[in-house]
């Protein structure tokens, strides 16, 4: 008995081996098996949100130019993007033995062992669209920008004389260029200089907005020249303003949307709609000569009366048979390529102004989204 003991022990010790290697495997098995999701989080997040801003930009040059050829613009709204990750691993372990006593050498037993592991890594995104169309879509595209947002972008940092030239038609009678074929119209001499003195009253903190909000809900944008610490400079410079826009009294100014009212202490904005913005830019964009003399596309601005803000173009969107490699924004249609210079600083400006606009003008009707059940595996 001592003997066959001594013959069998390796065989028991191969076994435990085998025994213990299936177990490591099915371990490192569980271990691949934990939560996947945390460490996609930070990748994800900048992934679609860079594509979606990408499309969104897209999405709005191409606009403008579809604008330019007559065609009718399409909005299609990422409603929601859910990301969801499998992981589908498999482990096998067998272990195989047959005890028998060779006549001629007297061996220990054979034992036989194998394993495997397999995994599986599935990404299957759900990406859902939401069309912006219909009747009371149209009719917000076509609704003039609230006051109340132009005076965000001014509070935001943007310059007062772009934002007048983007967004303001008309401030107490003084109208803004129009630029557009069907419409064109010169702007009056004082409403550029009303542009650089605001601005220049910015960049002293001598121009404030205040929003205040009534008892029915609704906001009432107030424009404040604050007395605090004006220098002479800065007092003339207010004191301009009020006598172009021939208002009495002071500092505040309650800002409303409509025609000149003819009262020394309000300030009456006619706003531009986000279709009317569209097409004043439409037409800077630089459309082949054939699409325009084969009537595919209406005229852009004229080279004797280009579209200036303080000396400088207000955007430059490029077209050609493909787009520049530094492209910021770049859209194909109709055959040709249409873009703006990632290195024109102020064109990206005014492009950005007119997204911020889109979205706290609110523009388009949203519906419910989708319940979308995501099955557990």
């Amino acid at each position: 008995m001592d003997r066959m003991s001594a013959r069998l022990m390796p065989g028991k010790q191969r076994r435990r081996a085998a025994v213990v290697l299936a177990a490591v495997l099915c371990s490192l098995a569980v271990e691949s098996c934990s939560s996947i999701g945390p460490g996609t989080v930070t990748r994800d997040r900048y992934d679609y949100g860079a594509a979606i801003g990408d499309s969104w930009k897209q999405q709005t040059l191409l606009n403008i130019v579809k604008l330019r050829y007559a065609d009718f613009p399409v909005f299609l709204e990422v409603g929601q993007v859910i990301a969801g990750y499998q992981l589908q691993t498999t482990v096998g372990a067998g272990i195989s033995a047959q005890n028998y006593i060779s006549n001629s050498v007297g061996g220990p037993p054979a034992i036989g062992g194998s394993a495997a592991a397999a995994a599986t890594y599935i990404d299957r995104p759900t990406i859902m669209y939401a069309p912006l169309t219909g009747t009371d879509f149209i009719k917000k595209l076509m609704a003039p920008i609230p006051p109340s947002a132009v005076l965000f972008l001014l509070q935001s940092g943007y310059s007062a004389s772009l934002v007048l030239d983007i967004a303001i038609d008309s401030i107490n009678g003084l109208a803004n260029e129009s630029r557009r074929v069907a419409m064109p119209r010169t702007a009056d001499p004082q409403f550029a200089q009303l542009g650089r003195l605001l601005y220049e009253l910015q960049l002293a903190n001598a121009l404030q907005v205040r929003i205040e909000r009534a008892k029915d809900n609704s906001e009432a944008a107030i424009v404040t020249f604050p007395p605090a610490h004006q220098t002479p400079d800065i007092a003339a410079k207010i004191a301009e303003v009020r006598r172009i826009l021939r208002l009495s009294g002071g500092p505040s100014y309650s800002v409303h949307y409509g025609g000149y009212s003819g009262r020394g202490d309000d300030i009456s904005i006619t706003t531009r709609s986000m279709l009317q913005i569209m097409l004043e830019l439409g037409v800077l964009a630089q459309v082949p000569a054939d699409d325009i003399a084969a009537g595919r596309a209406a005229p852009g601005a004229s080279s004797d009366k280009p579209a200036v803000v303080s000396g400088r173009p207000l955007v430059t969107i490029l077209s050609g048979t493909a787009p520049a490699a530094d492209a910021y924004v770049a859209v194909q249609y109709k055959g040709h390529w249409f873009w703006i210079a990632d290195g024109d600083f102020r064109s990206k400006s005014v492009f950005g102004a007119v997204m911020l606009l889109f979205s706290i003008s609110d523009v388009g009707v949203r519906s419910a989204p989708p319940v979308v059940t995501v099955p557990a595996n």
